[in-house]
């Protein structure tokens, strides 16, 4: 029933949308310059029709992140969500970097086999930070522009610096205890009673990956993406930024706050900004309805 890929535990799902949801995750080998080896990726494509909608998840994370929100989208488009590099099921091969700079590669790598047509690129948190930067390098490749709750105006983690041995298996040994990644996920919503027993499960599978830990250590003390995706040498990049992009915020968001939403709004040339009430960080998650209608009518 599910891909032999995902770890043992994805047997405890419990509510339909999660298990239907895992039953469609697929792999596909992609060739990049990173590394010989072809690398194994995980995504979901589900629906058709219109420019295609591909979304990047966030910082710890996977596609499961989109479980509510892609089904919705799929009934009209073609729809599509990608584990980063480094992140969720993608597997981590021995000697592959783990960088903003890799991810890169590796998406183009992913988008030019697969897509290869422009897209409507929606990144959540850290995958927003993801899909400014990837607009940045391969302007051809995105049609359109959607950050939801988008990391690029923070400074990489304080704790980088401590990811590294032996401290760096301590710091993910942290990030790995169910009451912490419980207390996070809490935080994240406005309305805890999202945060069930299936939802933890979904947000933890990952976790279970081969060398989730090692890569997780060499993307955070690479530096991550942190605010390089906003200034560069040459000043703020955001306005090199010439697709349109609808800006979708939790007005109640206590992982980023919400000063960061105005700034980007000031800063990229063709954006629109629309707040969402009585939602957190994860307007994907809590408010998939509203998320999904809002890109569907871009």
């Amino acid at each position: 029933m599910f891909p032999s890929f995902l770890p043992a535990n994805v047997q405890q799902l419990t509510e339909p949308e999660s298990i239907e949801f895992a039953s469609q995750i697929q792999r596909v080998d992609i060739l990049t310059s990173l590394i010989s080896p072809a690398i194994p990726t995980s995504y979901i494509r589900q629906g058709k029709g219109g420019i295609p909608i591909v979304f990047l998840h966030g910082f710890d994370s996977s596609i499961f992140e989109f479980r509510r929100t892609i089904p919705i989208i799929a009934v009209e488009r073609e729809v599509w969500a990608i584990d980063l590099l480094g992140f969720g099921f993608t597997e981590r091969l021995p000697d592959c970097p783990f960088s903003s700079v890799s991810i890169g590669t590796h998406l183009q790598a992913f988008w030019q086999t697969q897509i290869q047509q422009p897209m409507i690129l929606v990144g959540v948190s850290m995958g927003g930070a993801a899909a400014i930067e990837f607009t940045l390098n391969y302007p051809e490749a995105v049609h359109q522009l959607v950050l939801i709750d988008s990391a690029g105006f923070t400074q990489p983690p304080a704790m980088g610096k401590f990811l590294i041995q032996p401290l760096g298996n301590l710091a993910t040994k942290f990030l790995s205890n169910p009451n912490v990644r419980k207390s996070v996920s809490e935080k994240a919503y406005f309305d805890r009673s999202f945060v069930t027993a299936d939802a933890q499960l979904c947000a933890a599978l990952h976790l279970q990956m081969p060398r989730w830990s090692e890569a997780l250590i060499a993307f955070t003390r690479s530096g991550g993406y942190g605010s390089v995706v906003v200034r560069g040498a040459t000043g703020n990049r955001l306005s090199q930024i010439q697709q349109e992009t609808l800006i979708l915020w939790g007005k109640q968001d206590r992982i980023l706050g919400i000063e960061a939403a105005e700034k980007f709004r000031q800063n990229l040339p063709n954006a629109r900004l629309q707040w969402i009430d009585n939602c957190g960080h994860v307007p994907h998650l809590e408010m998939a309805q509203i998320t999904a209608q809002s890109i569907l009518d871009l």
